[in-house]
């Protein structure tokens, strides 16, 4: 109970899915006050695309803990409404900190002011902590872990960081590596991450709490930008070398899944590998098929698919897969991405 006591650190806490639930839970079991939980309103999801509450919002209304769902914040905005009412629900709380992770929306020059002035005791604020999934500056942004692997880093990891007004640019409190693996996806390291953030945010209050947390700017070197993932990215580029596309299969992993067209399908690929040999065919070229993998032509380099998916068919092992579905060599797939309006790719 380190955030317990006499006098529970009393915690605003603003998260929306499992990377944020996993942080909330550490909090909730440390022993902080949670006096109110923001999350994103619930979205419609599954096959039937019924309404679901986020994760966050989940784990809360399992605990007991106060939930408020606005869907904007800004007060001159288009929900200003919603944004109203949430700064009175945050003004009710009276909260020593504000933690944030993955919430989802930008907070506003008013919840920053809010959550740094002094309580009306006098008695100081620890301000809007972030648990950003990435050694800051590299990857400032919406996707950190998905770059982190697109661009083949060898580490990534967690800096908790007091934020301000900008993009992910507030002084750094605590940062923590972790090595990504050659067979780590977004899947397998997002959760090493966020049980990572979860453990470390902990830490800092506890630090913040005795006062001993020291705030240190970013450097203004290495800054790099995690841009959103969109579903366009998907398909694989076959004019990339087999390295580059291989990372991209596993940064997109689970979302939104990396895909290549074969036999006018477009068939999901869950896992590839690089080739150890070069190739001077036509990429996008098929140039083997067995139960180890069907080969791919890329840029002078090969690569094996070996884990594959078809529009509503299960995951499967490219054994499986290939008794299911004709491959052939010298079939091909499309380089890029289609665009409105253009050919059907070559098969």
């Amino acid at each position: 109970m380190t955030l317990g006591g006499p006098r529970p650190l009393r915690v605003v806490f603003a998260g929306t899915p499992e990377f944020a639930r996993l942080a909330l839970e550490r909090l909730h079991a440390a022993g902080a006050d949670i006096v109110l939980v923001l999350s994103q309103p619930d979205r419609p999801a599954g096959r039937g695309m019924k309404l679901q509450a986020s994760s966050v919002k989940q784990y809360a209304l399992a605990h007991g803990l106060p939930v408020a769902q606005p869907q904007g914040l800004r007060l001159d905005g288009k929900y200003a409404q919603d944004a109203t009412a949430a700064r009175q629900a945050l003004q009710a709380a009276d909260a020593d900190v504000m933690v944030v992770a993955a919430y989802g929306l930008i907070l506003p020059q008013w919840l920053l002011d809010l959550m740094a002035a002094p309580h009306a005791d006098g008695s100081a604020r620890l301000g809007c902590l972030n648990i950003h999934g990435s050694l800051l500056p590299r990857w400032r942004g919406a996707a950190p872990i998905h770059r982190a692997i697109e661009a083949g880093d060898s580490h990534t990891g967690v800096t908790i960081m007091h934020m301000d007004a900008g993009l992910d640019t507030g002084d750094m409190l605590l940062q923590q590596a972790l090595p990504i693996t050659p067979d780590d996806s977004t899947a397998t390291l997002h959760d090493r991450v966020a049980a990572l953030g979860a453990g470390m945010i902990v830490q800092a209050l506890e630090r913040a709490r005795a006062g001993k947390l020291q705030r240190v700017p970013q450097p203004a070197q290495g800054v790099r930008y995690a841009h959103k993932i969109e579903k366009h990215e998907a398909a694989i580029d076959w004019g990339l070398d087999a390295q580059a596309i291989c990372r991209r299969v596993r940064a997109f992993n689970p979302f939104p899944g990396a895909t290549v067209v074969l036999g006018g399908e477009t068939i999901k690929v869950w896992q590839a590998v690089p080739g150890a040999q070069q190739s001077t065919a036509p990429a996008g070229t098929v140039l083997a098929v067995s139960a180890e993998g069907i080969a791919v032509a890329a840029e002078q380099s090969t690569v094996w698919l070996q884990e594959l998916q078809r529009a509503g068919g299960k995951r499967l092992a490219v054994a499986d897969f290939v008794r299911g579905f004709a491959v052939q060599p010298g079939q091909r797939c499309a380089l890029l991405p289609e665009q409105p309006g253009a050919s059907a790719p070559a098969v």
